[in-house]
Parts: structure tokens; C-alpha cells; sequence
């Protein structure tokens, strides 16, 4: 609004005079300009016999005191009955609730609730850093060689108000000199929430699964998998019973394909390492692959797709956090491998390749599969020890690609040409086509739209 019965600043709006009057208090000396923060009041003790005991003790004559420094950390005592009636479990533990003040020495009582566990994931990730140390919270020097944390995941709820806690924490010992850090992490991703029949998953609402239910009669890569591949991690997933059984049948699918392939691929390893030779290729494509047998398209069909998808892969977890897309390319491979063990001449090495590449990139997603298939493979150390697949590049590179021929924005035809075509080549090609031709004939064409090496969109009328 605009200031009245404000002498000089009469007229001015107020957030412009905000300012203003602020310069004339500081210029007469009369204020200085400052900005308070202010965090909401937290709660943190419960009535539980988990979490930290609260260090203070209640005095008839001295009132409440801290434990001495000696005797921390107070540990929680053996002797409770859990009664799930009234007062703190602690409550019913004689040898931790009477003791002594630590200022007097008279009779005394300590406090019976605990610290909320909240309180203590406000600051664990400092204390991890030197999680053995029994003489100070941590030391500075290891809490400055892992500190910050490089990644925060929390959901939407969680983040708003543990993120604050977290940061006030870890300010605060900045401020005090014991943290070598004023911010505890680098980058956060919120994730979604779980959804089911369109409501949040909550026990409150009684519509959680039971992932024990899950694990029993799937597995525990199957629920992983699920949860992974529904959704983008920062947008809502919505539960399906149908999603976990897809799911379900895809991790069937790549134990078949090994199964089926493993003794064969590894007859090729055990032979090449009789004859003192390797038995995988270093990338797929190059000499020890399919550049001895040019005429073999479905080679390097194969070596694109294995190259095309270690890159992919690595590229959405290198920082994007596309595990959903992650899995939909590995799937794509899955597809690509299937169809090549049906050509008339596999070439072995190639394939063992092809599938030593695919349980290194699957074994984020389904870890107790891939250990298992990493052995069937004939490897004799665990998947989590080998390198990461390096993609090649040569690979990459097709000589003939996929194009969609399209008649005002809809899709009509699929056409395999030559790749780098330019524009006007590519015109040419899908005019070509009868299907096209038979679709556009009598009809004016008003504009066609070419992208190289990925569509042509002929606009007609008529």
C-alpha cells in the first residue's frame, strides 16, 4: 500500500519505503539493517524406549541439571517392561529412573523420555565420518575429507523439514567449530510418493504392501526393479500389481537367456584360454568381434545396441538419476540379444561379450540376479568387482538407420536407409516408397519436413 502519516515518506509504497527508511535509520545512526531467521519449534522426545536418553536429571533442591561429562553416553538399561500403557518404558526401570544429582548429590530421578530418532539423523552423517571415536563427537580432519555429502535423497515431507534440521545442526556446529563444513550437502533429489488407487501409501489409510508379501513371492530384485522403473524417482509412483508381475517376467527373461547361452559362451572362454588366447572381446566391435566378417549386419546390429545401451545407462546414472530410462534401454538390449542368438552364424565372442556387458549394467538394478548370472558367465569373482563397461565408439556409427515417414504428424511408414543422408536425399527416399507414393497421390503437398537420420513429415491437402 502507499505510507501515510509517515512525515518524509508520506506517498512512497511501502516496500519501496522499507528501504528507505531503513537507510535513513542507519545514515542517523539510530539502527543498523539485519535479517533474523527463525526455525520452527521441534519436538523432539518421545515416549519410547528406543532413541537417545535425554542427559538431564530433576533435583528436589537443585532443580534440573545435566549429567555429568564423565558419565555420558547414558545408556538405555535392560531392565523395562513393555506394557504399551502409560507413562515412557523407562518409567519402569528402577535402576535407571533413581539416581543422584550431579550438583548436590541428593536422591534424584532422570528424565524417562528419549530423544527422537529425527534428532539424531540431523546430524549421524558427520559423526559416520568417524564412527569409532569414543573421546569427541568426530574428528574434523576425517569430517573434512568426506563432508559434504555428494548426494541428499529424501521425499517431499521428509526433505521440508529434516533438510532444515539438518542444515540448522550442522551450522551450528560450524559455528562452534566442530564441523569443517556450514552446508551438509550438495545436491537433492525429492522423490515422489508412493501412490495406490490414487491415494498416498500410508498405514494410517491401510493401503501399504507388505514388501515381505512382495519378496516371498517374487523376490527382492523384483521389487527393486518395480519401484525403479515406474516412475522417475522425483515423480509420484502409483502401485501396480501388473507393474511388479512385468516386472517379474523380465528378470525371467534375462535368466533364460543365460541360462540358455552360458554353456555355449563359456565352451568358447575355456577353449581360448587352452589355446592361450582371450575368449571376450575388448569392446564390442572391434577386431575380435565382427570386423573379420563384413558381411554380417546382424554383428554390428548387435554391437550397436550393446554399445548404444552401456552409454545410455551410464549417461542416466551419472548424475540425471534416470533409472527408469536406465531399464527401459537395458530392456531394449534384452530384445536385441534374443533376436541375434536366433541368426544362422553367431559369432560366440561377440555374444559372451554382449552378455558379460549386460549383467554389469542390469547389476545396480537386481543385484542378487546378476551375482548369480555373473557365475553362471564363468566368472569366479562377484559382478561388483569388475569394471564398468566401456562403450565404442566406432560401434556407434551405422551404416543404414531407421527413419518414420510421416503424412501431417502421423506416422505411415518405417523406412532403413542409408545413414548421414542429407535432406534432400532423404525426400527422395521416402517418395519412393509406394506406400507413400499411393498416400500422397492426387493430394497437394504443401511442405515436407526432413531431419536426417530421423523423419520425414510430408504436409499435404486433400
Amino acid at each position: 500500500g502507499t505510507m501515510i502519516n509517515s512525515g518524509q515518506f508520506d506517498g512512497m509504497n511501502n516496500k519501496e519505503a522499507i528501504v528507505k527508511i531503513t537507510e535513513f535509520l542507519e545514515k542517523n545512526k539510530f539502527g543498523e539493517k539485519t535479517i533474523n531467521f527463525r526455525l520452527r519449534d521441534w519436538l523432539i522426545s518421545r515416549q519410547r524406549y528406543w532413541g537417545c536418553p535425554i542427559p538431564m536429571i530433576y533435583c528436589e533442591t537443585c532443580g534440573w541439571v545435566p549429567e555429568r561429562e564423565e558419565n555420558l553416553p547414558v545408556s538405555l538399561p535392560t531392565d523395562v517392561e513393555f506394557t504399551g500403557k502409560g507413562d515412557s518404558p523407562l518409567a519402569s526401570s528402577k535402576t535407571f529412573r533413581e539416581t543422584t544429582c550431579p550438583v548436590c548429590g541428593a536422591p534424584a530421578q532422570r528424565e524417562i523420555d528419549t530423544m527422537d530418532t529425527f534428532l539424531d539423523s540431523s546430524w549421524y552423517f558427520l559423526r559416520y565420518t568417524d564412527a569409532r571415536n569414543e573421546n569427541a563427537v568426530f574428528d574434523k580432519e576425517k569430517a573434512a575429507y568426506w563432508m559434504s555429502v555428494d548426494q541428499y535423497i529424501g521425499g517431499v515431507e521428509h526433505a521440508i523439514l529434516h533438510l532444515l534440521y539438518a542444515r540448522f545442526f550442522t551450522k551450528f556446529l560450524y559455528d562452534i567449530g566442530l564441523s569443517p563444513v556450514s552446508e551438509p550437502f550438495t545436491n537433492l533429489l525429492t522423490q515422489g510418493m508412493v501412490l495406490k488407487d490414487g491415494s498416498k501409501m500410508s498405514k494410517s489409510l491401510g493401503n501399504v504392501v507388505s514388501p515381505e508379501e512382495i519378496i516371498s513371492k517374487y523376490g527382492a530384485d523384483t521389487a527393486r526393479l518395480f519401484i525403479l522403473f515406474a516412475s522417475p524417482p522425483e515423480k509420484e509412483l502409483e502401485w501396480s500389481d501388473a507393474g511388479v508381475e512385468g516386472s517379474f517376467r523380465f528378470i525371467n527373461r534375462v535368466y533364460r537367456l543365460i541360462a540358455e547361452l552360458s554353456d555355449v559362451v563359456n565352451a568358447v572362454s575355456e577353449s581360448a584360454a587352452a589355446q592361450g588366447t582371450s575368449g571376450t572381446a575388448s569392446a564390442p566391435g572391434g577386431s575380435e568381434t565382427f570386423e573379420n566378417r563384413p558381411g554380417l549386419s546382424s554383428d554390428k546390429e548387435l554391437a550397436y545396441a550393446v554399445s548404444r545401451t552401456v552409454k545410455k545407462v551410464g549417461d542416466d546414472l551419472g548424475g540425471k538419476m534416470g533409472f527408469n530410462t536406465a531399464i527401459s534401454a537395458i530392456m531394449e538390449l534384452v530384445n536385441a540379444l534374443y533376436k541375434y542368438k536366433e541368426c544362422d552364424d553367431v559369432n560366440t565372442v561377440l555374444l559372451k561379450s554382449a552378455l558379460d556387458d549386460l549383467v554389469r549394467i542390469l547389476s545396480p538394478f537386481t543385484p542378487h540376479l546378476c551375482e548369480e548370472l555373473w557365475a553362471q558367465l564363468g566368472h569366479e569373482t562377484t559382478v561388483y568387482r569388475a569394471d564398468w563397461p566401456v562403450y565404442d565408439e566406432s560401434a556407434l556409427v551405422r551404416d543404414t538407420v531407421e527413419i518414420v515417414v510421416q503424412l501431417n504428424g502421423k506416422v505411415k511408414e518405417k523406412l532403413s536407409v542409408p545413414s548421414g543422408l542429407t535432406k534432400e536425399e532423404l525426400i527422395s527416399e521416402a517418395q519412393t516408397s509406394e506406400k507413400v507414393r499411393a498416400l500422397t497421390c492426387g493430394k497437394e503437398i504443401v511442405k515436407i519436413i526432413a531431419v536426417p537420420d530421423k523423419l520425414v513429415n510430408i504436409a499435404v491437402k486433400g
